[in-house]
């Protein structure tokens, strides 16, 4: 099933990601972590779908959605920052494999975050997020995502990674995140790992895990 939804306000968040609220279905319901399909509702877009994630809670009268814009080409996302209020988007029914199972290590490359955002909003409004933590790599300072909210839900539990430029507010690691790292970062292996960022920060991260003993069925990323 599809549904027309209208673009109720749009905010710019970093210099390459914005987000857009959308008017909600009746009824629409969806998990924390979980993803639709998108498209724009222009007769050439209709049939360009892409995955995106709500970044909203179920009890908010609106849905929203925390999209990185790649501007050097013209694809989806180049075309959606051409939007206004008033435009149109055709969502689907929600699906995605990531979800919350218990307190652990929450691993972010880039808008890889966006499935992690409502999961942790909900839990900060239930006030049960103690025992989490987000491990959050980007290319630069000014990449971070919700950065001031991250660090108002989490505190010290809120580690940001830098790999392309040295920085003196953030952990610099030269290239990405190794296995070094991650045994500084990790006191327990038994708990749940969620991941989520391109294939290869997935790739990598996930086999990191294993070789340091975590469970393969705690490990949590999109199949």
């Amino acid at each position: 099933m599809s549904y027309k939804v209208t673009i109720r306000d749009i905010r710019q968040i970093t210099h390459d990601v914005k987000q857009f609220k959308v008017d909600k279905p009746d009824g629409f319901e969806f998990i924390p972590g979980q993803a639709t399909e998108v498209s724009i509702d222009k007769p050439e877009w209709r049939d360009e779908k892409r995955p995106f994630t709500f970044t909203s809670l179920n009890g908010e009268p609106d849905l929203e959605f925390t999209i990185k814009i790649y501007d050097d080409h013209e694809g989806v996302t180049n075309e959606l920052d051409t939007l206004n209020v008033g435009d149109q988007l055709i969502i689907r029914e929600p699906w995605g494999t990531i979800q919350y199972k218990g307190p652990g290590v929450f691993l972010a490359g880039g808008a890889g975050v966006t499935p992690f955002i409502a999961i942790l909003r909900r839990l900060a409004r239930e006030e049960d997020i103690e025992g989490n933590k987000l491990i959050f790599s980007n290319k630069t300072d000014k990449d971070i995502i919700l950065e001031e909210e991250f660090e108002a839900m989490l505190g010290d539990d809120f580690i940001n990674v830098i790999t392309d430029e040295p920085t003196d507010r953030h952990i610099f690691l030269d290239g990405f995140i190794d296995k070094e790292f991650l045994e500084e970062q990790i006191d327990d292996v038994d708990q749940p790992f969620y991941v989520c960022g391109p294939m290869a920060f997935n790739d990598a991260i996930i086999e990191y895990l294993r070789e340091l003993g975590a469970d393969p069925d705690a490990l949590v990323f999109e199949e």
